[in-house]
């Protein structure tokens, strides 16, 4: 069993910034990739930022150069840094995490969203 938590969500004006944590804990045996998506009212979904095992990150065009996204292997942890925060980024925020179970399985987990409201 994985469990995934989001933390740091939040209501901030336009030009602040937020940092948003993903803490995986449970039968993990490598975490492989990981991400961070978000869902405006109304609109699809859609892929902020990855970063791969090796540390590779990309992102959409829209955050880029205002977000940063990182991890902390030993903590099996990710976070997305906000900064420059515009309205249009009010969105609830998801993190994604594929992993390696330790009987080999490739999963793909979610966390439960976490909501961010950027006001001008």
């Amino acid at each position: 069993q994985v469990q995934l938590v989001e933390s740091g969500g939040g209501s901030v004006q336009a030009g602040g910034s937020l940092r948003l944590s993903c803490a995986a804990s449970g039968s993990i045996l490598r975490i492989n990739a990981l991400a961070w998506d978000r869902q405006a009212p109304g609109k699809q979904r859609e892929m902020v930022a990855t970063i791969t095992n090796g540390g590779t990150t990309h992102y959409a065009d829209s955050v880029r150069g205002r977000f940063t996204i990182s991890r902390d292997n030993a903590k099996n942890t990710v976070y997305l840094q906000l900064n420059s925060l515009k309205p249009e980024d009010t969105a609830v925020y998801y993190c994604n995490v594929q992993y390696t179970t330790y009987t080999g399985v490739r999963v793909s987990s979610w966390g439960q969203g976490a909501q961010v409201t950027v006001s001008s």
